[in-house]
């Protein structure tokens, strides 16, 4: 098939509603027929990247999509004043929807496309483990209220074959556990010190799970944006005691997280937040950081294959951020199948009901591995009639005032 041919003719973005947020996806329809989707998120304090993808839609149609290397960069050469940020993240779609166009045109998954499987399996974590039944129950079911609940789950990890999983941070009032992240603006606490009761939480939390998971379940904890530099290292010395898989903290100073890493007794991840291969370089550079975790739907796929490459150039390990939907796994999935030095990969386990009806196909997890589809593209996409009949709702995700969204 020549490069010349399957051309862009739209671009358009659709919305639905997905329990406490909404999904959002990027749709390019060709002049042959094929089309080509990706998922993307503006709730995660990025509102506007919808407004993005279509402002840029005119800089693109027309355009092959053989040719996404070279529309990216062009799109971040007409966007250079803003760059990153909401801008970065609408440019990542725009390239993720385009290799599913791309492989589909050639009849090949887009791991092809990136060089190859070399893996047909890849181990994931149980991301958000407690996280969500605590703060969302009534979406995702089986509500945890107590650490009893969080023993259980522990258990249930164990039994279902994972053999890692990663919570957040919570305090305890009253026996009953609350999630605590005031780097979100989700609870008034912007000094961001690390709370005698956030530090008891969380040590308790991770307690539970290892007696109910047992000592062969890696516990990996992610603290996000929660604390200062101080607070992260006051934590690992309350955590002393529990072995960790690893520590995920953002911190904007390369040389803050070298001074964690140097510190810690575990792994430290981190950079889920950065957009494109320079916010990377000060971090390899400063060995901050022993695994990347790299936002393949925020930078593009193929733009996260060449932060990869700078990864392990600096004998970093690489990871995806992957906190979304069913198609933002299968997109995830073909980095993992493609990237050589794969720590692990994060996906959500407890889902909203409508994730099952809303995909065309659903990921595959066995045994704690999710098995990599060899079907053109990202071998799924979201079906357009599920979409309209759940249209996106105001006041959901992590834009919202204060306060949990049960």
């Amino acid at each position: 098939m020549s490069s010349d041919s399957v051309r862009i003719s739209s671009i358009e973005t659709l919305h639905c509603e997905a329990g406490w947020r909404n999904y959002h996806f990027c749709k390019i329809t060709t002049d042959e027929g094929i089309v080509g989707w990706s998922e993307f998120d503006e709730g995660f304090g990025s509102p506007g990247v919808s407004t993005v993808i279509e402002a840029l839609s005119a800089r693109v149609v027309g355009r092959s999509v053989f040719d996404h290397e070279r529309i990216h960069t062009d799109l971040v050469y007409a966007t250079r004043p803003a760059a990153g940020s909401v801008i970065g993240q609408g440019i990542g779609a725009i390239e993720n929807a385009l290799l599913d166009a791309k492989g589909k045109a050639l009849g090949v998954s887009v791991s092809t496309l990136l060089g190859g499987r070399i893996r047909e399996r890849v181990p994931v974590y149980w991301s958000h483990c407690g996280t969500w039944r605590i703060a969302y129950g009534r979406h995702v079911g089986n509500p945890i209220t107590d650490l009893a609940g969080i023993k259980a789950l522990g258990e249930e990890v164990r039994d279902r074959g994972f053999t890692a999983l990663k919570t957040n941070l919570f305090t305890e009032h009253d026996g009953a556990l609350l999630p605590w992240a005031p780097g979100f603006a989700i609870t008034d606490s912007p000094a961001l010190n690390a709370d005698p009761a956030m530090l008891d939480g969380v040590h308790n939390v991770l307690t539970a799970f290892r007696e109910g998971a047992g000592e062969d379940v890696g516990l990996l904890l992610d603290l996000n944006f929660n604390l200062k530099t101080g607070g992260v290292l006051e934590l690992l010395r309350r955590l002393d005691d529990i072995d960790l898989f690893w520590l995920e903290y953002d911190n904007d100073s390369p040389e803050a997280l070298r001074l964690i890493r140097d510190r810690a007794n575990t792994q430290i991840a981190s950079l889920e937040t950065k957009i494109g291969l320079p916010a990377f370089v000060p971090y390899f550079t400063q060995q901050a950081v022993d695994v990347a975790v790299v936002d393949t739907v925020w930078n593009g796929t193929w733009q996260s294959m060449k932060i990869a490459s700078m990864a392990a150039a600096h004998e970093i390990q690489v990871a995806p951020h992957n906190f979304y939907g069913h198609l933002c796994t299968m997109m995830v999935a073909q980095f993992c199948a493609a990237v050589p030095h794969l720590r692990i990969m994060e996906t959500d386990i407890d889902r909203i009901p409508l994730d099952d009806e809303l995909f065309t196909v659903t990921p595959t997890i066995e045994n704690g591995e999710l098995v990599i589809s060899d079907a053109p593209g990202w071998g799924t996409e979201p079906i357009e009639e599920v979409i309209e009949a759940h249209p996106p709702r105001r006041g959901t995700g992590f834009l919202v005032s204060r306060g949990r969204n049960r």
